[in-house]
């Protein structure tokens, strides 16, 4: 937290009256983004959570097709299964409170070219095409996660601010006003009563 340095007389008590009002003004901002944070990180947390729900189902169903093309064909069967170029995943950005974070993310896969052999039977078939949808689910998952992390890292750090501000710095700036305002009054009781035994003096000497 910064050193308060406040000059001293009306003119200090004027810098702190603005920034108090400032910081308030400030912390008030902050609730507000932290709302909106709190209600779109909920939102990435449910998304994120259909997410991963729906990548486990497609693998499950790809591991499943697996099973039964290796028990039908046999762990070589696989070896007719031609490998295939990397898939090229594409990321569509947003931004929330000025937070840049993945909006959607998708697979672009490579097609079987007609001169890569087909697999060894039905079931390879289906779990070739059920991996492809899995990867697809899990760029969609990870982009998921990626949106959640990010606005939940800003949640977390708009949280910290907000702290500092309502329970430090604003009273910090409230106690050095209310002393400020103390002193001001003090020394204007002071220079009255040094005016009035001024006058006094004068009359007596008269």
């Amino acid at each position: 937290m910064a050193e308060l340095r406040v000059p001293p007389g009306r003119a200090g008590r004027m810098r702190l009256r603005r920034s108090l009002e400032v910081a308030r003004r400030g912390a008030d901002l902050l609730d507000q983004k932290l709302r909106i944070l709190r209600t779109r990180h909920e939102e990435l947390l449910r998304a994120e959570h259909t997410a991963r729900e729906r990548w486990h189902e497609r693998l499950r169903e790809a591991e499943l097709w697996l099973r039964r093309g290796l028990l039908l064909g046999g762990e070589e069967a696989l070896e007719t299964t031609a490998s295939t170029p990397p898939a090229e995943l594409e990321t569509a950005w947003t931004s929330t409170m000025g937070v840049r974070h993945p909006r959607t993310a998708s697979c672009v896969l490579p097609e079987r070219g007609p001169d890569v052999l087909a697999p060894a039977n039905t079931a390879l078939f289906h779990a070739g095409a059920a991996y492809q949808e899995a990867v697809r689910a899990a760029a969609e998952y990870a982009a998921a996660g990626a949106a959640a992390r990010a606005v939940g890292a800003e949640l977390l750090a708009t949280r910290q601010r907000v702290r500092a501000l309502r329970r430090h710095w604003i009273p910090r700036l409230e106690a050095a006003l209310a002393h400020a305002d103390l002193a001001l009054e003090q020394g204007e009781h002071e220079d009255a009563v040094r005016r009035r035994w001024a006058a006094r003096g004068s009359r007596d000497d008269v």
